[in-house]
């Protein structure tokens, strides 16, 4: 079977995906030990990390990195994170580290920041959608580093969503997504960051910001005095993609949106009058209100920008 782009994409049989709360400590050491069990055994998990949920299979399993692809309806020339639960489980999945890779390691992981490095014959061509990169990541979320450590093995991860759709931030949000198409979801509560992290390319002859994320350009600067920062139109990205993230639609809600311009007050009373059209329907609404007027406005959620 094909999609619209002509990538080859798998065939998902239905499973039952179960849910296992790792916020509660009597439950914590079982569903971890659940969870990596099913990783070691080439299944599929979704577990949260500072960011957001991601959607792990063992990374040196190619077997089960398909099935990942599988669940989300992911194009197959979109490559895959790794993660890791220490900074010297990078070792084995890259053919060198050089030493700005080490000084970044030490200052920014755990954390949201994933390094694209050059990759090891260890990773199978799959995770790297047959590119000679990687890119590597330390999650800061403790969860998520127990998780990894106790399957043993590196985790190839993207976020726990069908493909094109907005990233996840709960476990209500991935099962909405996946449920009967993977094995288990951690339910670690909220994510604190809630956007993907910043991926760095560190292999070219200067680095390069190919994703913004969880870690401000601004902070990688300190270190990186010759960072470039690009701006991208995902349109413009031809041919395999060097990062999740920068050929194809992301973070694409599929609600209506809105945009009401024009006098202060005709805008107070025409953003007014569609909520009350949109409710009437049956629509959950959600206004973008300044300050002033956010009071005025009786829709079911409303966030004050300023």
């Amino acid at each position: 079977m094909s999609n619209s782009r002509g990538e080859d994409i798998l065939k998902q049989e239905e499973t039952t995906t179960l849910v296992l709360d790792v916020k509660d400590p009597q439950n914590r050491k079982e569903a971890i030990a659940t969870a990596a069990a099913i990783l070691q055994k080439g299944g599929l998990v979704a577990f949260p990390t500072e960011t957001v949920y991601g959607l792990g299979a063992n990374a040196l399993n190619e077997k089960a990195v398909k099935s990942i692809f599988a669940a989300k309806g992911r194009p197959a020339d979109n490559p895959l994170i790794v993660h890791i639960s220490d900074r010297e489980e990078v070792l084995p999945l890259v053919s060198s580290f050089s030493m700005t890779a080490r000084l970044l390691a030490e200052k920014f992981w755990p954390g949201p920041l994933t390094m694209v490095l050059p990759v090891s014959d260890a990773v199978p061509k799959i995770v790297t959608a047959g590119l000679d990169t990687v890119g590597i990541r330390l999650p800061a979320n403790d969860y998520a580093r127990e998780l990894i450590s106790a399957a043993g093995v590196p985790v190839a991860a993207p976020s726990a969503n069908v493909s094109g759709s907005p990233s996840p931030t709960s476990a209500e949000h991935v099962y909405h997504d996946l449920a009967g198409k993977i094995d288990l979801i951690l339910d670690g509560g909220s994510c604190e960051v809630g956007v993907e992290s910043t991926v760095l390319d560190l292999v070219g002859p200067v680095p390069v910001v190919l994703r913004p994320g969880g870690t401000p350009a601004e902070d990688l600067l300190r270190y990186l005095p010759d960072l470039v920062v690009p701006g991208l139109d995902v349109a413009e990205v031809e041919g395999i993609p060097r990062a999740p993230g920068m050929k194809y639609r992301h973070y694409a809600p599929q609600a209506r949106l809105l945009l009401v311009a024009g006098a202060p007050e005709k805008v107070a009373a025409t953003i007014r009058k569609e909520i009350a059209s949109w409710q009437a329907r049956g629509s959950k609404v959600a206004v973008l209100a300044s300050r002033e007027n956010a009071a005025g406005y009786k829709a079911d959620v409303v966030v004050v920008l300023g």
